[in-house]
């Protein structure tokens, strides 16, 4: 094969995910809320963060914050939202660069979340209660002590995905090559397998909406630039990070959340963070990743009962 050859074939293949980006980029729509509730905006270092507010304001305030993937958002909790809103006031989070939130350039960091997490809490809640799922639970007891939150609920919370590569961040920041990649990443059929994989239990608890949603909620305008640094593992807190030792010296409240079936997560991490830190911990039957999603029902039951100190009348 001559350099005439390879050379063509660069440029066709280059043409083609320039084409195929264009493509995709005119099949998205603007990214609807998906919640029922009041649509607010926080400005926050120069980033509008979108979330919604329901229930009475007068009754405890429940800050709902989604996992990180590429293509999170608040719809996580969907099935929980208008439930919990009828003993809290709940406030349901698009994290920055995720949803309905600004998604600038930014080189998306652990601290830049952690941080999120503080501010947020301390000027848009009072003394909440914290639901923050996977590596969110993270960044969530990273911000704890220095916010003023009435108690945490970590749903299956992790420190550690996947081993840093920077080079997998810079590739997917690149405007043709990374945005072709991503676009792979983020197909139908590739949300739907990691769904099935590690959200849920059953495969037909994946709703054909939550697809959809989660592409189109992909396919926004700098979708990729906070899932590159997540593919990366850059998102992951830095070595001297340990999730047990750090929710074992919280004054604030823990209560862990586990599907009994997790293998992203297993529950025997869960049962290492609960004996170390000594900790409440709620498992759910036939559930993996997302118990607050596949079984909403159980997921209030349990969180509610272990919340006996809240006042819900």
């Amino acid at each position: 094969m001559n350099l005439r050859t390879v050379l063509s074939g660069a440029v066709g293949a280059v043409g083609a995910a320039a084409v195929g980006n264009r493509l995709l980029s005119r099949r998205s729509r603007d990214l609807e809320n998906p919640l029922p509730g009041v649509e607010r905006t926080y400005r926050w270092r120069g980033m509008d963060v979108s979330y919604t507010a329901a229930g009475d304001p007068s009754d405890p305030d429940m800050v709902l914050l989604h996992g990180i993937n590429a293509a999170a958002s608040s719809y996580e909790f969907e099935p929980v939202f208008e439930t919990l809103a009828e003993r809290f006031h709940v406030v349901a989070v698009d994290l920055p660069g995720f949803g309905r939130s600004s998604r600038p350039p930014l080189v998306y960091s652990p601290e830049l979340y952690e941080e999120f997490v503080r501010d947020f809490t301390r000027d848009e809640a009072d003394e909440p209660i914290v639901v923050a799922s996977s590596l969110t639970g993270s960044y969530a007891a990273a911000a704890a002590d220095d916010a003023d939150i009435e108690r945490l609920v970590l749903i299956c919370p992790t420190d550690e995905t996947t081993a840093a590569r920077p080079w997998v961040r810079t590739l997917f920041r690149t405007p043709l090559v990374g945005t072709a990649l991503f676009n792979l990443l983020s197909t139908k059929p590739s949300i739907r397998f990691f769904l099935d994989r590690d959200g849920y239990y059953d495969a037909s608890s994946v709703d054909d909406d939550e697809v959809e949603y989660a592409w189109h909620s992909a396919h926004q305008p700098g979708a990729r630039y906070a899932p590159a640094s997540f593919t990366a593992g850059t998102l992951d807190p830095d070595d001297e990070f340990d999730l047990r030792t750090e929710l074992a010296t919280l004054e604030v409240p823990v209560t862990l959340v586990w599907g009994r079936d997790a293998e992203l997560v297993p529950l025997r991490e869960g049962r290492t963070l609960a004996e170390a830190a000594d900790l409440d911990l709620v498992v759910i039957d036939y559930a993996t990743q997302l118990p607050h999603a596949e079984h909403p029902e159980k997921f209030v039951e349990y969180l509610t009962a272990e919340l006996p100190r809240i006042d819900y009348e």
